[in-house]
């Protein structure tokens, strides 16, 4: 496990940002019950910044709401981006004790994102180019969870343990795209990116998680493509 981990890490500290869309941390609250609200709020390795929120308004059905942000400067490129994507779907339990949870969910989105391209100069950076993209989203997802039956024991306390996983599909289209204020080719693409997630209870209604996925895209673009490999970290609150 911990050698999984490193190679994942590695991979990540490597990867940079070469594509207008960076994924968030999709939206796994794992509803049990009606009336049950879910927020949960993420960070990742990139800085970027997750939030979700869900609300199980029947014993079945869920709506789910989520943003994300990201604001990355370097040398010679800085990348910001902001994304807002709502949906609905069906959640139900199953198994001898309702351990396992299944949730389909789809949506839409929409969001912004911009690269600036520097050069560096003996008087600082020097802006040699700025794109400028309005993405929308349609996705569908679908996640299942399962409680760990042995708790993990830490400091001589007992905590639960719940293992997950969700795969995403994503269309992402651009609706505007400029290359320093003149318009350029807009691009789209299907992205498909599984996800795992490992929740510790804390709490009564805490949790800590931790999230690891990647992203692929199915066509090859210039600006909106995959090969992300991605690891956060977060807390998940339920009542």
């Amino acid at each position: 496990m911990i050698k999984i981990f490193s190679i994942v890490l590695v991979g990540v500290l490597l990867s940079s940002c070469s594509s207008l869309y960076l994924p968030n941390v999709p939206n796994t609250p794992m509803l049990r019950n009606k009336g049950e609200f879910n927020v949960d709020g993420h960070i990742g390795l990139k800085g970027n910044i997750s939030a979700n929120a869900a609300y199980a308004v029947s014993n079945h059905i869920g709506v789910i709401f989520s943003g994300a942000y990201v604001d990355q400067v370097k040398d010679k490129r800085d990348f910001t981006s902001d994304f807002m994507e709502i949906g609905a779907g069906y959640f139900t339990t199953f198994g001898e004790q309702k351990e396992r949870v299944l949730e389909v969910y789809g949506g839409f989105g929409f969001g912004n994102s911009r690269r600036v391209y520097k050069d560096l100069t003996f008087d600082g950076p020097e802006i040699t180019e700025i794109q400028d993209a309005s993405l929308s989203k349609a996705f569908a997802q679908v996640n299942f969870s399962k409680n760990k039956k042995k708790d993990l024991k830490l400091f001589g306390s007992k905590f639960p343990l719940t293992y997950g996983t969700a795969i995403r599909v994503n269309y992402i289209s651009m609706r505007d795209f400029t290359i320093n204020n003149i318009n350029a080719p807009l691009e789209s693409n299907v992205f498909i990116e599984p996800l795992f997630f490992t929740r510790m209870k804390i709490g009564k209604n805490l949790n800590l998680q931790y999230t690891s996925g990647s992203n692929f895209g199915l066509i090859k673009n210039k600006n909106l493509k995959g090969g992300y490999t991605s690891l956060s970290f977060g807390i998940v609150y339920k009542m």
